[in-house]
């Protein structure tokens, strides 16, 4: 008979997310794992089989837990579109603070796995691609309404500007990572907002 876990399964998932936020798929060792989780390494691998299905399950919790949060911002319909806006790219950059290491941001998870992994693994390419959908569609629902009570005047279309404004918050994440400071992060989503 197998014995019961004796951990939570879901702060050990919070911790190896966090150790592959900060330090990227192929430099965290399973090392680095069990002194993050507090597991020993055959611990993980009977709760998670490999380094490769605990990291995608670590990159789907962060993407709910970020993108539940940032859609929250966005589909908040008693706020303006401008203001909405305004507010994730606020969330944007206190989460930039928040999870300073040594002066420098460590990003977002998604975008350093876009970079890492994203040309090379299939698997992981697609989370990133799952997560991404979701966010253009609720930034251009956000922009198109903009456009329609005029608070936004570029005329391009909102699917395009929603593919802008996410590219500006993967350059905020890796701004923040080479070390940008807050004011610099601001300027760069005061110029963004001004672009609509």
């Amino acid at each position: 008979m197998p014995r019961p876990r004796e951990f939570d399964e879901e702060q050990a998932l919070d911790a190896a997310m966090r150790t592959f936020w900060a330090n990227g798929y192929e430099a965290t060792s399973t090392e680095d794992l069990c002194r993050a989780t507090g597991l020993g390494r055959s611990s993980i691998y009977n709760t998670f089989t490999s380094k490769h299905e605990l990291f995608k399950r670590a990159l789907v919790r962060y993407t709910d837990l970020m993108s539940a949060g940032q859609l929250a911002l966005l589909e908040d319909g008693t706020r303006a579109p401008d203001d909405r806006l305004r507010d994730l790219f606020d969330a944007i950059i206190a989460g930039e603070v928040e999870n300073r290491r040594d002066d420098r941001g460590i990003g977002c998870l998604t975008v350093n796995t876009t970079v890492e992994l994203a040309g090379r693994d299939r698997e992981a390419a697609e989370l990133v691609s799952r997560d991404q959908r979701r966010r253009l569609e609720a930034l251009e629902v956000v922009i198109r309404a903009g456009q329609r009570d005029g608070r936004f005047s570029s005329t391009r279309d909102a699917a395009e500007l929603a593919r802008f404004v996410n590219a500006v918050i993967a350059g905020i994440r890796v701004a923040g990572q080479g070390g940008a400071d807050i004011p610099a992060l601001k300027a760069i989503a005061a110029t963004a907002l001004d672009a609509l």
